[in-house]
């Protein structure tokens, strides 16, 4: 005869059953979780770099490479073909103003400055001569002048007698005729003998200017191959250091081919070479950072140069400290061109995650995971970078490379 069972016993049933039911749900549970940790992804928080979203200042920069030079710096070129006689420096010494640094083969430019001192000296005797031709030919004339007055004095005496004879009958018509025009010859030879003076004079004041003339063309060649001369003697314009310097005796250099090259020492700026699709952004007067091996030096653009080579612009920086003990000749350095500035705006650390300007997706970090989200990303100066949407203050973002999660929507961050 069947009996009746129990409540108790029913009741340890029905918590049995919702027990087993209860480990069968957190058994799954853990499943899922065991599966999820496996197939999920996940990085390592030390193998990310993760910045918070803050506010604060940032420059919107063009980035250039620069290179130190020296604000003065000069060179000597060679006056003519010659070649290497001596060398008296050497390159990277320090050199006072008119210190000799080398001397050039001189033989053909004295020999050419002989031969022009020569035809100088010709001319010289041109001169004297033409002085004392017309000197000469002027005593000459005067004598013919002279005899010539007293000619027509002696013509003049006859004409009147004959016109007083004439007069009484005592001589001819014809006779006074012929006196009168002896006095009309002798006038018009005296005539032309003070006209010849004149034309003497004249022409031998022109051939006197012509060889003058020729006498100044010869200083200013003599002068100027003395200068050539005193060049051959290659001296420092200034006191500075010795940059450059062709060092080699005996070597041939072509006229106006460099041999020396002075900088002045300790005062430098920079020169900065970018993109010519930069143009338009630049100006004259932009603050400049200067970084080197984490140094910040501020300039200012100072000139723009208006050749464009093979894409690229230049542009000189004046720097505030142009004689900072740190800067060298041809270091090369980072030179960020500030071309707009921006006060208390969301920034975020600068990285890899992020490219440019614009709207982008990156990663931001909460509970353990890093979930895909959208970001508008404005100026920067290369450290930071401006969030104009898409994050409020405090949220965290991964920055460095996350090209190998782009096609994930989440990954799990682990300690």
């Amino acid at each position: 005869m069947d009996q009746a069972i129990g409540i108790d016993i029913l009741r340890r049933r029905r918590h049995f059953r919702l027990a087993t039911g209860l480990l069968l749900c957190a058994g799954i549970l853990a499943a899922a979780w065991g599966i999820n940790r496996v197939v999920r992804p996940s990085v390592a928080a030390g193998d990310v770099a993760i910045a918070e979203v803050r506010r604060g200042n940032v420059d919107n920069t063009i980035n250039a490479a620069g290179v130190v030079i020296p604000v003065h710096e000069e060179v000597v070129s060679s006056p003519g073909a010659s070649r290497i006689a001596k060398v008296h420096a050497k390159p990277g010494q320090q050199v006072k103003q008119g210190e000799l640094l080398l001397e050039l083969d001189d033989r053909e430019i004295r020999l050419a400055l002989e031969a022009l001192k020569e035809q100088l000296a010709q001319q010289d005797n041109k001169v004297l001569t033409l002085k004392l031709e017309m000197d000469q030919k002027h005593k000459q004339i005067a004598s013919a002048i002279e005899l010539l007055e007293i000619d027509l004095q002696a013509s003049r005496a006859l004409r009147e007698r004959n016109r007083k004879l004439r007069e009484s009958g005592l001589v001819s018509g014809q006779d006074l005729l012929t006196s009168e025009l002896n006095v009309q010859r002798n006038e018009v030879q005296l005539r032309q003998q003070r006209e010849l003076i004149e034309d003497t004079r004249r022409a031998t004041a022109s051939n006197i200017a012509a060889a003058k003339l020729q006498q100044a063309i010869l200083q200013k060649q003599i002068a100027r191959q003395q200068g050539l001369l005193e060049q051959t003697r290659v001296t420092a314009p200034f006191t500075g250091m010795l940059t450059s310097l062709v060092e080699e005796e005996g070597a041939s250099v072509a006229a106006g081919q460099l041999v020396a090259r002075v900088s002045e020492l300790n005062n430098y700026r920079v020169e900065a070479t970018l993109s010519d699709f930069h143009a338009r952004q630049l100006a004259a007067g932009q603050p400049v950072r200067v970084e080197q091996n984490g140094e910040v030096l501020q300039g200012r653009v100072h000139t723009i140069l208006p050749e464009i080579q093979n894409g690229t612009i230049k542009l000189l920086v004046d720097l505030e400290q142009p004689h900072n003990p740190h800067l060298r000749n041809k270091m090369r350095v980072d030179a960020n061109i500030v071309t707009d500035r921006r006060a208390s705006v969301l920034v975020i650390d600068s990285g890899a995650a992020f490219n440019g300007k614009g709207s982008q997706p990156a990663f931001k970090v909460a509970d353990g995971a890093a979930r895909k989200t959208l970001l508008d990303l404005g100026a920067s100066d290369g450290k930071v970078i401006e969030v104009i949407k898409g994050a409020q203050p405090g949220d965290r973002f991964i920055v460095s490379d996350t090209s190998a999660f782009k096609e994930l929507d989440s990954i799990r961050i682990s300690n």
